[in-house]
């Protein structure tokens, strides 16, 4: 035996009789030991007197193996004397100090029972406690380990550890749960049972040799699909016990250890997002995404605008800093309060910008990573195979497109997780614990992006559809458990968010709707099978002419990415799963078209599903041609599974093969790093804090031109300088007319108008009127506007300067590098 020294029957011979093997004896007991010469000799009489008692007294009906870690006492010793007094007792020895899960896998390998129970050799849990076990098992056939657990609200503690052996121990044990298992309250009892072969087989691949063994041997059964209970027992604290604080740090190096392929992928997704933005880390003061559009700076000011509210104890869910007096409803607005809250102190001491970088940056790499988990959770025991369907649903084309502006559509790290608790529901194991997450996960998911949220429910909704159809048994074992479940996450998430929902759709500055054109904004045909600006096969004017904008490309999958899809779908059609994947592809890419689809070559234009949908209530608002994005995730989970599957081929050729086809597919679609360019400042005017002494009594900015969807960077000018003024116009989403419809920006106004189109020289300086001096003056007090500030070196700034002192009757100020009119309050 490998790393050990077998002693058996007698503790004289040096091997099994060649006529038992696995299975020949009915209960294997496997005590590791460690300077144990006290408490051995007396655990030993205990143990035997029990299975004597309770199991049986033939020579098959059980057997204990002691297995002495390399102890330099005479623990050894004991046990071979317990042998010779008892045959049925065995002493595997190591030969030196390795650790328990060494001892423990040395047992193992020894173990002839067909179950195998490990225990502590200082009897904390009493063996009267293996008649729970045995009833668990034999209660639920399905089940192959009863594992002993002290943190089971029916379990009886008898004798606590010392306080700093509990808090240590509480420590470890949600360090356990967070990165190693989950769902299990306590991993680290010694006390368990399992069926002896699936034993055998799960510490013989253990590699662990500390006290993290336990986790290791959860995570193989996980893995397996072998389903493990926790038990109650009774536990009592014994003197003597060797864990020590350095077993703590050994174990918390273990579990690293144990995760680390996790961890090596969290790494490489980090580098690739820190990839996607080098440009922008490079100088984060100087820079901005170019293709942004002037959504950089929205976002900045709405986690700046927040932060400000926090920090001044104001409601989160409105404003007036932007668009006096109205004010802006910023639960109308994708604000994220769930990560823009949490980044408040980081946003006051480093400013938005340092947020909303950290926020895309850990956010892309986040989300990346919580797909991996749920694929090699779900789908696939290969990691690499996981970590590659990861990458693709989180760095596919829309996903980079979307990273220039919308952090709303790609920080999604609690979509997979909804995803996973969701299925959990559908087993039923535990519908009220599953039922209160998910409902939790949901809430927080809403303030997080209601609308990447609803696309990602419509996805989910397709597959469960396709699913129950293809695999109808497991779906009528799903009904009853799922609408429970649901029951309970509504009953848990609508009381958090009823509030907010109802200001977002109801409060000040609400809307109903925002209306894209009675054509829509779905994707022409062509932009499933082209590739997007930031691919690397990407060409910016074919994906221009295809997509509303740069940060809205939202397809742009390539043809050899949608052909191996539809391979990968084809060759695995056996599997439900796999006809439910492939067709939610389908029928987003289809919902994605909008409601007609213009069919070039023929000259044609065809109604599409999208307009049976389009004014149903919230669908009115989406922008029809991101429910492409539900695509990314599937074709990731169909390329782990197909890679799962090449990995697998015999034939060298093959998987040659295999992966050409896979490599073909993705290497036109890697993104480039996202492009940048220089910054325009913030005027000195602003920056130096000069305003201050001009405007009075919470009296509104008027900068020239008005903040708007087209230009917003004096959004930057209050968000980088403490939200020391209130700003007229703005870009946000609000209501205008009678009827509330949603649109970008402020009310339209004749002053804000016409500063715009003379900003961008589509109207040339007017002839003023007395009637147009009369509605400026309205607009200036309808803004209650105390300053209007027009930088000097703004194109145009003549022509702007004329027709404001024209309007005004009054000749500017200059003040620093701004042009300045105080305006009188009326």
């Amino acid at each position: 035996m490998q790393n050990g020294i077998l002693r058996s029957r007698g503790a004289t011979a040096t091997g099994e009789p060649a006529d038992q093997g696995p299975g020949a004896v009915g209960l294997s007991v496997v005590i590791p030991a460690y300077r144990e010469e006290d408490r051995l000799g007396p655990t030993l009489d205990v143990v035997r007197s029990y299975l004597d008692s309770h199991v049986g007294t033939g020579t098959e009906d059980w057997e204990v193996i002691v297995v002495d870690d390399g102890s330099p006492d005479r623990t050894a010793a004991v046990a071979l004397k317990a042998g010779v007094d008892e045959h049925r007792i065995r002493l595997v020895q190591s030969e030196q100090n390795r650790g328990k899960g060494s001892a423990l896998r040395l047992g193992v390998a020894a173990s002839l029972g067909r179950r195998v129970l490990i225990m502590d050799a200082d009897l904390a849990t009493p063996m009267e406690e293996l008649a729970r076990l045995e009833k668990a098992l034999a209660d639920d056939p399905t089940l192959d380990a009863a594992i002993g657990s002290r943190a089971h609200r029916d379990s009886a503690v008898e004798r606590q550890q010392s306080a700093l052996r509990e808090v240590l121990g509480w420590v470890g044990n949600r360090v356990i749960r967070l990165v190693a298992v989950r769902g299990i309250r306590d991993t680290q009892c010694g006390f368990k049972l399992f069926d002896g072969d699936q034993a055998r087989a799960a510490f013989g691949a253990a590699r662990l040799d500390g006290w993290a063994i336990d986790v290791e041997i959860l995570q193989y059964f996980r893995r397996k699909g072998w389903p493990v209970a926790e038990v109650p027992v009774r536990w009592a604290h014994q003197d003597g016990s060797k864990v020590q604080l350095l077993d703590y740090l050994r174990t918390l190096g273990e579990l690293m250890r144990l995760n680390a392929g996790g961890i090596a992928v969290a790494a490489l997704y980090l580098l690739a997002s820190l990839y996607l933005y080098k440009g922008w880390w490079g100088d984060l003061d100087g820079s901005i995404l170019a293709h942004s559009l002037q959504d950089q700076n929205q976002w900045e000011w709405f986690f700046g605008v927040t932060a400000d509210n926090v920090a001044h104890l104001r409601n989160p869910l409105f404003t007036d800093f932007q668009n006096m007096p109205d004010g802006v409803n910023l639960m109308g607005n994708t604000v994220m309060l769930g990560l823009s809250v949490p980044f408040t102190p980081v946003t006051l001491l480093f400013g938005p910008t340092v947020t909303l970088a950290l926020v895309f940056t850990l956010g892309i790499a986040a989300t990346a990573w919580s797909w991996y988990w749920l694929i090699h959770r779900r789908f696939t025991e290969s990691r690499w195979a996981a970590a590659a369907g990861g990458a693709l649903a989180a760095f596919a084309p829309p996903m980079v497109s979307h990273a220039n502006a919308h952090p709303n559509f790609v920080v999604l790290f609690m979509i997979p997780v909804i995803i996973d608790r969701a299925l959990r529901l559908c087993e039923g194991r535990n519908v009220v614990r599953d039922g209160v997450l998910l409902g939790l996960f949901s809430a927080y998911q809403i303030f997080l992006g209601e609308e990447p949220f609803l696309l990602a429910a419509m996805g989910m909704l397709i597959f469960a559809l396709v699913h129950a159809y293809v695999d109808r048994e497991t779906a009528r074992a799903a009904v009853r458990p799922l609408a429970k479940g649901l029951a309970i996450t509504a009953a848990v998430s609508l009381p958090l968010v009823a509030f907010p929902l109802y200001w977002q759709f109801f409060g000040p500055q609400s809307y109903h709707s925002v209306l894209h054109g009675e054509g829509g904004a779905g994707n022409p045909l062509r932009a499933l099978t082209e590739y997007s600006a930031r691919s690397l096969f990407g060409n910016a004017e074919t994906a221009g002419r295809l997509s509303l904008n740069t940060t809205e490309q939202n397809a742009f999958y390539g043809w050899p990415l949608l052909a191996l899809a539809t391979g990968i779908t084809l060759w695995l059609w056996r599997r439900p799963v796999v006809r439910a994947l492939g067709i939610t592809a389908l029928a987003t890419a289809v919902l994605s078209l909008g409601p007609r689809v213009e069919i070039d070559k023929f000259g044609i234009t065809v109604p599409a599903p999208w307009r049976v949908l389009r004014h149903l209530p919230l669908l009115e608002s989406v922008i029809e041609s991101r429910v492409a994005m539900v695509c990314a995730p599937v074709f990731g989970i169909l390329l782990a599974l197909a890679l799962d599957r090449i990995v697998g081929f015999r034939a060298r050729e093959h998987r040659f093969v295999g992966y050409l086809a896979v490599a073909a597919a993705l290497v036109p679609i890697l993104p480039l790093p996202l492009v940048v360019e220089e910054r325009e400042p913030v005027p000195a005017f602003i920056a130096r804090g000069l305003y201050e002494d001009y405007l009075k009594d919470g009296r509104s900015l008027v900068p020239v031109p008005l903040p708007d969807p087209r230009y917003a960077a004096s959004l930057r000018w209050q968000s980088n300088t403490g939200f020391g003024f209130k700003l007229a116009g703005g870009y946000f989403n609000g209501p205008d007319g009678p009827d509330r419809v949603g649109i970008y920006g402020a009310k339209p106004r004749m002053l804000s108008d016409l500063l715009r189109d003379m900003r961008w020289g589509t109207v040339p300086p007017p002839d003023v009127t007395p009637e147009m001096r009369e509605e400026a003056r309205g607009d200036l007090a309808h803004w209650k506007a105390g300053l209007i500030v027009l930088p000097v070196a703004q194109e145009r700034t003549p022509e702007l300067r004329g027709t404001l002192t024209s309007l005004l009757g009054k000749e500017p100020q200059k003040a620093a590098d701004c042009f300045i009119w105080q305006v009188d309050p009326v």
